[in-house]
């Protein structure tokens, strides 16, 4: 028995014909990474939907993205590590991201997501505008200030992704909209694009590549002591540099 919902049965005809019209599949992965990765920078907001482990509720919050690591597809959001987010993600990790714009343009990623208390992680992507959520207990501790120990980071790291991006004008997206009312057609308004877990794997072992082949050739320029071991303590405490 089949796990899908139907309703019904159009035999050869799309039953989603919007989907199949605005199916984007670009023939570069890289492109279709690069696109997501600048829409989401643009849109700057973003709702978290997390699961609530008393009720198993869904729940879903404004957040601000605070940065991007690895492929640009892993995400970071600051928290108060007292509020009920944390909670959730400790019930379950399991998360979703989406963001949209004023165009109607959105993305939404899925993935898991941990909550980090590292204080170096934390001043790294500290940001004076925190005091004004967390406020100044007025204990010497608890000031809102990057040692704050309620300031947390959650890390998102995507699953997969979908998203749909348009390179049209609001008069050329009217105008197919309209004729797809008198022509009964599907209009062609969207780029509207899907990025599997294996795809997000490659984009991760590309960089992988990358940052090797790259710090490879910065390692041995330098007139100093060679050795496998000197090069992997080079990697492991420069690596971030390049990727964040």
């Amino acid at each position: 028995m089949s796990d899908k919902f139907s309703n019904a049965d159009t035999g050869d005809k799309p039953a989603d014909p919007y989907k199949a019209t605005n199916k984007d599949e670009p023939s570069e992965l890289k492109e279709k990474v690069q696109d997501l990765v600048s829409f989401m920078k643009a849109c700057k907001f973003a709702m978290m939907t997390t699961r609530i482990g008393e009720t198993g509720m869904l729940v879903s919050r404004c957040m601000a993205l605070a940065a991007s690591e690895g492929n640009g597809i892993d995400l970071i959001f600051h928290t108060n590590t007292e509020s009920g987010k944390t909670d959730d993600l400790k019930s379950d990790p399991q998360i979703n991201i989406a963001f949209l714009n004023s165009s109607g343009e959105w993305a939404s990623l899925s993935g898991e997501a941990d909550v980090v208390t590292d204080r170096e992680l934390v001043r790294k992507h500290y940001s004076p505008a925190l005091k004004a959520w967390l406020g100044d207990l007025k204990d010497g501790k608890h000031d809102g200030g990057p040692e704050d120990p309620r300031i947390g980071i959650i890390k998102v790291k995507a699953k997969t992704a979908t998203y749909a991006v348009t390179g049209q004008t609001i008069v050329g997206r009217s105008f197919e909209v309209a004729k797809g009312i008198v022509t009964g057609e599907a209009p062609s308004v969207n780029k509207l694009r899907e990025i599997s877990e294996e795809e997000l794997e490659k984009c991760e072992l590309w960089l992988e590549r990358y940052l090797l082949s790259l710090f490879h050739n910065i390692f041995y320029d330098f007139k100093a002591p060679k050795g496998p071991d000197i090069f992997e303590t080079f990697y492991s405490k420069t690596r971030h540099v390049f990727v964040n």
